[in-house]
């Protein structure tokens, strides 16, 4: 059994035991977090009908926070000596997917 989940603005497929990594979720260590289920599947059985999903509950463990790789970001303009240099690191978190209750 899988489910497809709507985390941290993106979806993810799912099943118990897997680890995922999605946006930052402000909660500590060792937290339990809920998602949302998207879609279902159980075998041949797929449910994506949203008042049988509402019933849904996909729950994780946190395991850990971590950042995400480095954006180099380069600003330039020809002739006028314009340079602005930056950088970006997406703030994580690890999840490990604990159970999918029907």
């Amino acid at each position: 059994m899988y489910a497809i989940v709507k985390a941290g603005g993106r979806q993810e497929k799912v099943a118990v035991g897997d680890t995922v990594v999605v946006d930052r979720i402000d909660a500590a260590i060792g937290a339990s977090v809920s998602f949302p289920a998207v879609l279902l599947v159980d075998g041949a059985d797929v449910t994506s009908d949203a008042k049988a999903l509402a019933g849904v509950k996909v729950t994780g463990e946190i395991l850990a926070e971590q950042k995400g790789p480095k954006i180099d970001i380069l600003r330039y303009k020809n002739k006028t000596g314009y340079r602005r240099r930056s950088g970006f690191r997406s703030q994580l978190t690890r999840v490990l997917i604990t159970a999918i209750n029907k």
